[in-house]
């Protein structure tokens, strides 16, 4: 997938296009072109965001339960030492934002902090590396190189992150009916803030507060992290254009790779932060 082959259009459309698998003219198969894929319909498959969300998801599991087996009251190591530190800060984050009793928001708060920072650290490995590898796959398998679609980040399908955030929705829905009753979450909506003369503007106002905090949490975390994805594409290009481009862009990737590691922090700790406060108001029922 050299940008010698094929043009700087194709080279970042390529770049930008999941591995689909699902069902074209009747049959279930890989798309081979953005085409095929875009005419799947909703049930479809993108391979790469699953694998590499699944690949992710064990990595946090098998360090954090390492840590745990590991873990010592005497002199700890440095490893059990970050682990903590990383602990201690989601702790503190949920005290100061969650003024209730629930067991599972601190647990989440860390599975979800871990979760999507290591997805959107895969930002950080060279954009051409792991898809050059499933194309070389691909044409010893006597297979077309170009058809062979692989993105390493899962965070920049709207798939995963919208997965994400309903599942967070449905959590904020179910303690907001245990807490407030079936009743008072239906009232909270119809009658909060105007009382019940001003129902159609409650209803809309409330209405459109509970529904754009999923769609808020989902597109937050895909733009940013989409918008950082085409960065790093358009800098890979400069790679093909000469020597003097090569290096210009290697210096701007390291600098954006490092300013980078600020934003897939700041993404994973917003989107940890907006889920703890939406669960606290979840379980508000003074109104």
């Amino acid at each position: 997938m050299s940008v010698e082959t094929i043009t700087s259009s194709e080279y970042i459309k390529h770049h930008l296009q999941n591995l689909t698998y699902g069902q074209f003219d009747g049959q279930w198969q890989f798309a081979h072109t953005a085409e095929q894929a875009a005419s799947m319909g909703f049930w479809s498959l993108n391979v790469d965001s699953m694998f590499w969300s699944l690949v992710t998801g064990l990595i946090f599991y098998v360090v954090f339960r390492s840590a745990g087996k590991k873990a010592t009251t005497g002199v700890p190591s440095g490893f059990q030492n970050f682990i903590e530190m990383v602990i201690e800060f989601i702790d503190f984050s949920v005290r100061d934002s969650f003024k209730h009793k629930n067991k599972l928001v601190a647990p989440m708060a860390l599975t979800i902090f871990a979760w999507i920072f290591l997805m959107n650290a895969m930002d950080l490995i060279a954009v051409d590396w792991l898809p050059q590898i499933a194309a070389l796959s691909v044409e010893a398998m006597g297979g077309d190189p170009h058809a062979a679609f692989f993105k390493v980040v899962p965070s920049t399908d709207p798939n995963i992150t919208f997965g994400m955030a309903i599942s967070i929705f449905i959590l904020i829905v179910y303690y907001s009916i245990k807490h407030k009753g079936l009743g008072g979450f239906f009232a909270e909506i119809l009658f909060h803030p105007f009382g019940k003369w001003g129902l159609p503007a409650n209803l809309l106002l409330e209405g459109v507060a509970l529904i754009s905090k999923p769609i808020s949490l989902a597109l937050r975390l895909f733009g940013n992290m989409y918008a950082g994805e085409i960065i790093f594409i358009l800098i890979a290009i400069m790679y093909g254009v000469g020597i003097g481009f090569g290096v210009f862009g290697g210096i701007l990737q390291v600098g954006w790779a490092l300013f980078h590691i600020l934003i897939i922090t700041l993404q994973a700790f917003i989107f940890m932060t907006l889920t703890i406060v939406y669960m606290d108001m979840a379980h508000d029922n003074e109104h």
